[in-house]
């Protein structure tokens, strides 16, 4: 009996406060808005960009080295210098050290060799460069596949539901998915590669599958009542979610020490997935559920 009323309690409290909750995620989305166009007029771009991007050096050196002093010494002498280091999980002992800069590769093979007093051969050292109009050229067919993914799950969406409300709460709750975590990357000040462009795309697929999981059992299921649907979506879903996450923070673990691709690609995952559980729980519940009571009144 106190169960039943306790549970009672907390659908009255969401009954009366979830128009109310909505105001977080608008007002996260009217700041996300601000801040990326304050960002773009500051920077010409909506990203950090690192020179898989942009265009550069990518020096690794298979020796042990102080990447501080390496960067203090060097960065006057090479554009955008960045340095990394790829270290053993178990034993956390420096195994080769990542260089990246804007500079040409052949003038920073003469600094670093200046640097470090010796010659780069292939055995202690490896060399990629990247010229701007290519990783240009790149970049803009990626953020070109990112905008058809989208409008083609947004046109898919349409197709399932064939309602404008429900459909649109699904696709924004997507939008502030990528747009949120955007805004998060740069105020952490991490530089974008291909790989976190292609993490973007693989947030769509997981952005989505909540929210139609969601949309799909409020609107196509009658036997309960909308508290109970809703409820029961939300086991289901955040039972998805977080074990992705799991799954995702777990492997991040292991490959940060060696994967620089797979690092950048579960951060923006796990970022994305955290940012998920806000728009999908909060925002479209929120939305679907003053739709679903608005048109039982009609």
């Amino acid at each position: 009996m106190e169960e039943q009323e306790n549970e009672q309690t907390k659908k009255n409290w969401h009954d009366k406060y979830y128009k109310w909750l909505l105001l977080i995620p608008v007002a996260i989305l009217l700041f996300s808005f601000i801040y990326m166009a304050v960002f773009y007029q500051q920077h010409g771009d909506f990203i950090y960009k690192d020179i898989s991007l942009t265009g550069g050096t990518t020096v690794t050196l298979y020796e042990k080295i102080n990447i501080e002093d390496l960067e203090q010494a060097l960065s006057g002498k090479l554009e955008e210098i960045n340095a990394r280091e790829i270290y053993d999980l178990i034993t956390h002992e420096q195994k080769a050290v990542i260089v990246e800069t804007k500079t040409d590769g052949n003038e920073a093979r003469a600094i670093l060799e200046d640097y470090l007093g010796y010659e780069l051969t292939d055995e202690n050292s490896s060399f990629e460069f990247t010229g701007s109009t290519l990783s240009g050229s790149f970049y803009r067919q990626l953020l070109i596949a990112i905008l058809i993914a989208f409008i083609f799950m947004a046109i898919v969406v349409f197709i399932i539901f064939r309602t404008i409300v429900p459909s649109a709460a699904v696709i924004i709750s997507a939008f502030a998915d990528i747009l949120m975590t955007l805004v998060l990357i740069n105020i952490l000040g991490i530089k974008m590669s291909t790989a976190g462009i292609v993490a973007l795309l693989m947030l769509i697929g997981y952005s989505v599958d909540t929210d139609i999981l969601l949309t799909t059992r409020i609107l196509k299921r009658t036997e309960d009542s909308l508290n109970q649907r809703i409820f029961g979506a939300f086991k289901t879903g955040i039972t998805m979610t977080l074990t992705s996450l799991l799954a995702i923070i777990s492997a991040l673990i292991v490959v940060k020490s060696f994967s620089l691709v797979l690092t950048q690609i579960f951060t923006v995952l796990i970022i994305g997935l955290s940012f998920d559980l806000f728009n999908t729980w909060i925002t479209n519940v929120s939305i679907i559920k003053w739709y679903v009571q608005r048109k039982n009144e009609i």
